[in-house]
């Protein structure tokens, strides 16, 4: 039996062949809307986030309570550091920090594998999710880089 906390939101799931389409699907499960202005990296943050809480709360009181509240401070820092570099002008100073915590969280995400805390599915979906932020930012991060005077 799959749990809700076990799914992952319709875009992250299998691809499916080009014939079929779940555009209206995925568009209504989604809160951020990419046409409306909103960048991809919070889209693809706020489905970490969903995808990882549901699972860290179900964690042993002892781990819940000390690496899982960890990880769920860390998914969360990242998340309004890269609010605040959407609105700020100098984004260097956001974006560096976000990506030392991002950092963090695949350690902390190795530690939960390690501990037998999850399986290799789940840390599988996890690294993949933290991959795809993790790229999005080092793709802003080099932007902002060259921008900046020599």
């Amino acid at each position: 039996m799959v749990k809700d906390a076990d799914r992952c939101p319709p875009h992250l799931a299998a691809p499916t062949p080009p014939n079929r389409s779940t555009s209206s699907a995925s568009s209504a499960s989604s809160s951020l809307n990419p046409s409306r202005g909103e960048l991809p990296i919070l889209q693809a943050t706020t489905d970490l986030i969903k995808w990882f809480v549901p699972l860290l709360n179900r964690l042993p009181r002892d781990q819940k309570f000390a690496l899982g509240d960890r990880i769920i401070s860390n998914l969360y820092a990242v998340l309004e550091a890269l609010v605040a570099a959407r609105w700020s002008r100098d984004k260097l100073p956001l974006l560096e920090p976000a990506a030392a915590r991002l950092d963090l969280l695949r350690i902390q995400t190795r530690l939960l594998h390690d501990f037998q805390l999850i399986d290799t599915r789940r840390y599988e979906h996890a690294s993949r999710l933290l991959e795809a932020v993790a790229r999005q930012l080092s793709g802003w991060l080099q932007q902002q880089q060259r921008r900046q005077p020599a």
